[in-house]
């Protein structure tokens, strides 16, 4: 079983402290891998916000490869961050790549009078172009181009990957306001980087503790939904695709993703006054409702995050708060561990019929299916 996090702040914090989140948590997870992905950044990035951020490893020959893509699209270097690596520690357990390409890019001259959409496409086929070519030879994995999101993964210990990367070391320059994060590889299928959670596509992230035994239903009905739907290298990326076209291609509110994934049964939506609507979306889009144990966090792209479960409550999962901060992790010990003066008379423990939605005043709904 997976241990999974998310923390959401009204004031800029560093990435330490998702390792201090997951530490005490550490007995469920298998050192397998390490990943966050951070979103509405600060520090260094933050007078980039409206331009997009490269978060990539890879070899050298991946970085010219990349260079050369980039610089036929029109893209042009504003700003690279290269992480701090610490190269005199020893018998460290990871996999690290030779390079981990972090870079702020303006568009391309053309784009200047571009919509919101436009630039979108942009940086989807850009990013997909990026990934298909560093495949051909192993030389690299794209996580992420896109505005205001940075994203890292990693095989490995975590406690080692964050000595290696000193994110042990609070600064000033790498923050940010939300971070999602995961201490375990994908264990039911090849560990690879891409495998790891939390997941993302064009602003939307997902990461999940447990499994999705509908993947094949899922997989063979979303690849033929929308170009950014691939790779499919874990169960639970079916998590972020379902939530991307149900907000992202349908336009529904979000409240209706829960009612995808985990639709009720007829007898509940005959007796509801939107049964029409519950009824439609269960026959129509019946090959994205999901099926295992699972807790979902989610973030969407104006920054409100979103907690669910399945339908039986077969995963633990946990909010916790203080003035500034809501957390969201799988076991209260970690709460307690990066919140110990909180009122823990209001921590929430989500059941399997509501959505719990956290917005960027800090103030928490619950939804009742």
């Amino acid at each position: 079983m997976c241990r999974i996090g998310a923390i959401k702040s009204s004031e800029y914090f560093h990435p330490a402290k998702t390792l201090e989140l997951m530490r005490s948590q550490q007995k469920g997870h298998d050192n397998s891998g390490f990943a966050f992905v951070m979103q509405d950044l600060g520090g260094i990035f933050e007078p980039y916000k409206d331009l997009p951020v490269l978060s990539m490893a890879c070899t050298d020959m991946g970085i010219r490869i990349a260079e050369d893509i980039l610089h036929q699209a029109g893209f042009v270097r504003l700003m690279q961050w290269t992480p701090d690596i610490n190269k005199t520690a020893k018998n460290l357990n990871i996999c690290p790549m030779p390079n981990y390409v972090f870079e702020v890019f303006n568009y391309p001259k053309m784009y200047k009078y571009a919509t919101p959409e436009e630039k979108e496409e942009l940086l989807l086929e850009t990013r997909l172009k990026l990934r298909e070519a560093l495949e051909d030879g192993d030389n690299g994995y794209v996580y992420s181009f896109w505005p205001d999101t940075l994203m890292l993964k990693e095989i490995g210990n975590p406690k080692d990957i964050g000595t290696y990367f000193n994110l042990d070391k609070e600064n000033s320059d790498f923050v940010s306001k939300i971070i999602t994060v995961q201490c375990r590889q994908n264990t039911n299928y090849d560990i690879v980087r891409y495998a790891a959670h939390p997941f993302f596509l064009q602003g939307y992230t997902v990461l999940a503790n447990g499994e999705n035994t509908f993947y094949e239903k899922n997989k063979l009905f979303q690849k033929n939904l929308f170009k950014g739907y691939i790779g499919f290298e874990s169960d639970s990326q079916c998590f972020l695709y379902t939530l991307h076209y149900v907000n992202k291609i349908l336009k529904w509110p979000l409240k209706y993703f829960k009612h995808v994934i985990t639709p009720l049964e007829y007898e509940e939506i005959l007796k509801r006054d939107d049964r029409e609507i519950l009824l439609r979306i269960k026959a129509s889009l019946a090959h994205l409702e999901i099926n295992g144990p699972n807790t979902i966090i989610g973030v969407v792209p104006d920054g409100t995050m979103l907690v669910t479960c399945d339908s039986k409550k077969l995963r633990p999962v946990v909010i916790g708060r203080d003035e500034k901060t809501v957390i969201v992790t799988s076991e209260v010990c970690g709460i307690n561990e990066v919140l110990p003066n909180r009122d823990t008379t209001c921590d929430i423990y989500p059941n399997e019929r509501e959505t719990v939605i956290i917005d960027n005043n800090l103030r928490i709904e619950r939804w009742k299916q």
